[in-house]
């Protein structure tokens, strides 16, 4: 049976939302402020622009565009995408956090949920692998692409830029790498925990193509995708980085920290919900 996929991403993404605030306040833990800044891009890639098979999961994502969360604590938002586009039953989400429940607080392996390829969320290692699939694809004549992605607090780790350096050297341009550039981690703003500086420049000066784009924009996301789409044969790789908010969609935690990694209570999770539109209908 052919699974009909909505087309208003806008609609399709704040659905992402309640499912998030919902998946966290009913496990009393989780990552809320950076899934629901990232619910718009991977709205977008799932229901509009990969070539996946939802409905039939092979590893090897041989002639699929592949997609991998370096972020892992984000889980929310991935769990949130891949279960409303047909990877496992929406009714599945219920279980977010709990004893035995195959979506853990960060994506695993072991229990064989659809659509996660790889153990992530130690920051810094998600790039390494992608380039090794992305390669894997050049070195397959697979036409497919690869796509990644990594919040800004996390560049602030060592194995990223070595990852940068490879995949400029091996002229590795099948790969769409995201940074979600909401200006928050765990402790506090990256100005003040360690400046990224220019990340632009730094980019640049590493081989990558770099782009910008709003990532609460879909024109703007779609361009991005489109104008790295269009460098595939450049030899270089292309970086987006993605102006977000963290905790976008509910006002009392846009724009902060504190909800890096904490769950709202009951009238929280109401206010939130109040803010948020039903478009696909709650799990």
């Amino acid at each position: 049976m052919t699974r009909m996929i909505p087309s208003d991403m806008t609609a399709i993404a704040s659905q992402v939302r309640r499912d998030i605030v919902r998946m966290v306040h009913g496990a009393s833990s989780g990552h809320p402020g950076g899934s629901l800044g990232c619910a718009d891009l991977l709205s977008l890639l799932y229901f509009e622009v990969m070539q996946l098979n939802a409905e039939n999961f092979l590893m090897d994502g041989k002639d699929e565009d592949l997609f991998f969360l370096s972020n892992g604590h984000i889980s929310p938002v991935w769990y949130s995408v891949l279960a409303r586009r047909g990877f496992f039953p929406v009714a599945e989400l219920a279980t977010f956090r709990k004893l035995n429940s195959r979506l853990q607080g960060h994506p695993a392996t072991e229990e064989g949920l659809p659509g996660i390829r790889i153990a992530s969320g130690s920051l810094g290692q998600g790039l390494s692998v992608a380039l090794g699939a992305a390669e894997t694809k050049l070195l397959n004549d697979d036409s497919c692409t690869v796509y990644t992605l990594h919040g800004d607090g996390e560049l602030q780790e060592g194995q990223i830029w070595e990852a940068a350096m490879y995949a400029a050297h091996r002229k590795i341009d099948n790969i769409i790498s995201f940074i979600d550039c909401n200006g928050q981690q765990i402790d506090g703003s990256t100005e003040d925990v360690m400046s990224l500086g220019d990340l632009f420049s730094k980019w640049s000066a590493f081989g990558w193509n770099v782009l910008q784009c709003d990532g609460h924009d879909m024109d703007s996301l779609r361009e991005a995708v489109a104008s790295g789409l269009s460098n595939r044969g450049s030899g270089k790789p292309t970086v987006v980085l993605m102006k977000t908010s963290m905790g976008k969609g509910v006002d009392f935690m846009e724009g902060t920290h504190k909800w890096h990694g904490i769950a709202p209570n009951d009238d929280q999770l109401e206010a939130a919900l109040s803010q948020l539109d039903q478009t696909l209908g709650d799990y």
